[in-house]
């Protein structure tokens, strides 16, 4: 029989292969639910046995609390800068210089991309990572090993390599982790990011590992090191050795024979950039013989063996000739700046955004400035800052109506967007039309985004009320809809008007008054009537309605377009009125969760239903009073706050292990 020991070993040796399938050669093996089990398996038997935890357990990647500062360590060597080349001429110039060092020996280049991150060194001794830094000011770094311990490309341990060696890499952030992570800054009304490059140098410097952990940051190698010196008689030997130590490696590299096929490398790449899935903004190439590189030696602040090759700047200098507005799908004004068209990286810009009025004000931008303009990625073009001030420069101010419905324009205090509160403005009216027909809200199954096009483009549906008229005769006419479909979909809708109160209130898209902040609203009024007719301070009396929330409501009610279509839904025969259950006890009476990222088998809305029926609560955000962390994959910023504030997490199977009472 195996021991505790052997098991607990055998669970790290299994839980590391799949973690190096998983976050470095993108191929995973088994399902997330598969590894999830294995690392609770894992977790019960150290927790069973804490003197068998050992620092590389992959369990400790998060162990840490947050520190106060950072501590400054000295580089094993020095992290130098490379000189600059900017345009074919002075790569050739540079390879000359090569040439002319060398003699007639020969000699050839490794060309790796030039990702757009955060320098660091990890060391390790005795097979286990020791310590981690940043680039610093090249002699200097930040001791970052905590936070580096988050990232999941880089190994915990490697028993294959013994001694002390060292790695040296580039921390980045990818487009899509990138794009989320300003999501989440928007919806949290935080300041965005302005590029990836930042926002990993920010995840990586933070106080708290476990934000670092949530950030989902890679880590690519391209320098391995063994005491003080290059591990490896050449660059591209170095490359392949990393990889098979487990560690990420850029895919695109290429070892070239001369510079013609540099200069080939480097052109191809300025046209491909835009496919990869992470930011780049140049090629390094190495002389690729290390012997040779300490035949060419150093200047005093960077190698005379390699360069940056840089492409062509996406930025450019041009007039703000305008400032426009344009209503999103959720009723969110944004200000885009209209440009006197420039090229930037071979791409005509003649639109910025400009995100919000706090952005603007930040940047001081008025319409007739000249403004530094930056093009990244699949990113819209933004204005970088001011560069000079126009002669006749006009401030901009957001429009107090709606530039698409002339409904009025609500900025909620604290809240950096300004938006239409006219449901049924025609910028809006799919995204409204999709969110009350949603499951969890109206739930009109059959309802989807290419059906409601087809109904807001051919005007059949010009509010969602409209819903309710629309007959077998027209779905039919549709495509992808015939008799059979047509009539599905119109008792779904007919079923939809039994929906209780609460979720119609959710349905009406009032800014801040989602399911939950519905349903308590519906339990303390009782009426659809009585809510609308109630001032700020009555609306207060419902349970987690603010002051903040209580305006919007008000808000929304006083305009008449708003007030006609609660009409239309009366006349329509929906649920007004609303009876709240009585709550009895339960295996959760008095214990509040909160729900986050995909569970294996049960819906969101599921597990909260499950919950509420079991005595529990369900609220939206982490905060002290939280019992229990319902956590599934992508768990996002809310699993960080939990572990921030040592709130309990659980899966799915421990729910229903606490729904059972046998938890």
């Amino acid at each position: 029989m195996p021991t505790s020991i052997d098991k607990i070993e055998h669970l790290r040796e299994q839980l590391r292969h799949h973690e190096y399938l998983y976050h470095v050669l993108d191929a995973p093996e088994i399902s997330d639910a598969e590894y999830d089990a294995m690392f609770r398996e894992l977790k019960d038997l150290e927790a069973a046995h804490p003197e068998l935890i050992t620092p590389d357990s992959p369990t400790q990647r998060v162990g840490a609390r947050p520190r106060e500062g950072f501590v400054k360590v000295r580089h094993s060597s020095p992290m130098l800068s490379l000189d600059n080349a900017f345009g074919e001429e002075e790569l050739r110039d540079f390879d000359r210089r090569v040439r002319n060092l060398l003699g007639n020996e020969e000699y050839a280049y490794v060309a790796e991309l030039k990702l757009d991150g955060l320098s660091m060194a990890v060391q390790y001794r005795a097979g286990n990572v020791a310590l981690a830094l940043t680039r610093g000011d090249g002699e200097t770094g930040e001791d970052v090993t905590e936070n580096a311990r988050t990232i999941r490309s880089i190994p915990l341990r490697i028993p294959k390599r013994s001694g002390h060696w060292e790695v040296r890499g580039e921390v980045v952030l990818n487009k899509k982790a990138f794009a989320a992570l300003n999501a989440e800054c928007e919806a949290a009304n935080q300041k965005r990011f302005a590029n990836p490059r930042n926002a990993a140098a920010g995840a990586l410097r933070v106080l708290d590992p476990a934000i670092t952990a949530s950030r989902n940051l890679e880590y690519f190698t391209y320098f391995l090191f063994e005491n003080g010196g290059f591990a490896c008689p050449t660059q591209h030997e170095a490359l392949e050795n990393l990889k098979e130590l487990g560690f990420k490696v850029g895919t695109h590299w290429k070892r070239c024979r001369n510079i013609d096929e540099l200069v080939h490398f480097c052109d191809e790449w300025e046209t491909k950039r835009e496919s990869l899935p992470f930011e780049i903004d140049g090629v390094v190439a190495k002389v690729d013989s290390v012997a040779q590189q300490q035949r060419l030696g150093w200047t005093a602040k960077a190698p005379r063996w390699a360069i940056a090759y840089k492409f062509q700047p996406r930025q450019a200098e041009t007039v703000v000739e305008d400032i426009s507005v344009n209503v999103g799908r959720t009723g969110v004004l944004t200000p885009g700046a209209v440009l006197r068209p420039v090229n930037i990286g071979g791409v005509t810009v003649s639109l910025s955004t400009l995100h919000n009025e706090d952005e603007i004000e930040r940047l001081g931008v008025q319409i007739g400035d000249t403004v530094l303009v930056q093009r990244a990625g699949d990113v819209i073009p933004q204005v970088v800052r001011v560069v000079r001030k126009g002669e006749h420069r006009r401030p901009f101010h957001m429009p107090k109506h709606c530039p698409v419905c002339g409904g009025e324009t609500v900025r909620a205090e604290g809240e950096a967007a300004t938006r239409c509160i006219n449901t049924n403005c025609p910028a809006r009216l799919r995204e409204s039309i999709l969110h009350f027909a949603a499951r969890g809200v109206m739930d009109i199954d059959g309802l989807g985004e290419a059906l409601v096009d087809q109904l807001v483009n051919q005007r059949l549906v010009r509010n969602i009320a409209d819903l309710y008229r629309l007959t077998a005769e027209q779905l039919q006419g549709l495509e992808r809809m015939g008799k059979k479909s047509a009539a599905k979909l119109r008792e779904h809708i007919e079923q939809s008007r039994k929906q209780p109160l609460p979720r119609v209130l959710n349905g009406l898209g009032i800014p801040f008054v989602g399911e939950r902040t519905a349903q308590f609203l519906a339990e303390a009024f009782g009426d659809l009537d009585a809510i609308m007719a109630s001032s700020e301070d009555e609306l207060q009396r419902a349970e987690e309605v603010g002051p903040k929330v209580a305006r919007s409501i008000r808000k929304f009610f006083h305009e008449q377009r708003n007030r006609e279509l609660v009409e239309r839904l009366r006349e329509e025969h929906l649920q007004f009125i609303y009876a709240a259950p009585k709550r009895t006890g339960g295996p959760l009476a008095g214990l509040t969760f909160v729900i986050t990222g995909t569970l294996p088998s049960m819906k969101r809305e599921e597990a909260k239903e499950r919950i509420e029926a079991a005595g529990g609560k369900v609220a939206g955000s982490v905060s002290r009073k939280t019992d229990y962390l319902l956590a599934g994959e992508d768990a996002g910023s809310k699993l960080a706050k939990a572990q921030e504030l040592e709130v309990k997490i659980i899966d799915e199977d421990a729910l229903v292990r606490m729904l059972e009472g046998t938890a």
